[in-house]
């Protein structure tokens, strides 16, 4: 499954590339990461890896359940959570590994077709590198989330929505109950690790991202230890 994500994110950015060649904004300027002044495409590296990253988590977890596999891991390792945490470990790697090659690959496309226009790269190494590491650490979040939602719900395509409920549909929710969670929210978070927000702190950005990977993934591993598997 990794690798069918690697894919997508070869796709996407071929796709990127091209539409940085043939396309341009309603002024005539460029947007994705061609001029430091679009923050919402900046912003997006982080987001969209934490966004690909849930969905990845979820499903490759949910999928042990539905086919069945994770039966003899828990017939191996009778401590459950000592399973359910190397799972999450996994997961954790393989989508921080994902967000950041997602980010670098989006990056490099651009930076080959820039040269093919009148523009020039105008993001500096600095910038570039925290864009990268911002999307690796959300990339870990969002596949930690999505691995405890996935425990939960154990069901593919449930997991894949409740994932979708809770990080698309759910902020906006609670923003709407609580004006002062909007700085709390992932997409905000997020934009602050990549440097075009300044709502709260770098640390208390990633202790707030943290929090949020960490309380489905409490839930999952508890719904794990009391509830049976075959």
């Amino acid at each position: 499954m990794p690798w069918a994500f690697v894919i997508v994110l070869v796709i996407i950015s071929a796709l990127t590339a091209t539409a940085v060649i043939a396309g341009t904004d309603m002024d005539g300027s460029k947007g994705f990461i061609a001029t430091a002044a679009d923050q919402q495409s900046l912003m997006a590296f982080a987001w969209n890896a934490m966004m690909g990253a849930v969905i990845f988590g979820a499903i490759a977890v949910a999928r042990e359940y539905g086919h069945g596999t994770v039966v003899p891991t828990f017939l191996s390792a009778p401590r459950r959570y000592r399973a359910v945490l190397a799972q999450q470990t996994a997961v954790s790697v393989v989508g921080s590994l994902l967000g950041g090659l997602g980010a670098a690959l989006t990056v490099a496309a651009v930076a080959v077709a820039l040269p093919m226009t009148d523009y020039s790269f105008m993001l500096s190494i600095e910038t570039t590198a925290q864009l990268i590491a911002a999307s690796a650490f959300t990339g870990a979040v969002g596949a930690i989330m999505g691995a405890g939602i996935g425990a939960v719900v154990r069901n593919t395509g449930g997991a894949v929505t409740g994932a979708f409920l809770i990080l698309i549909v759910g902020p906006p929710l609670v923003v709407q109950m609580a004006n002062g969670a909007a700085s709390w929210v992932p997409g905000t978070l997020a934009g602050v690790l990549s440097g075009i927000g300044s709502e709260v702190g770098s640390l208390a950005a990633i202790a707030a991202l943290a929090i949020w990977a960490a309380f489905p993934a409490a839930i999952g591993l508890i719904s794990t230890m009391r509830r049976d598997v075959a």
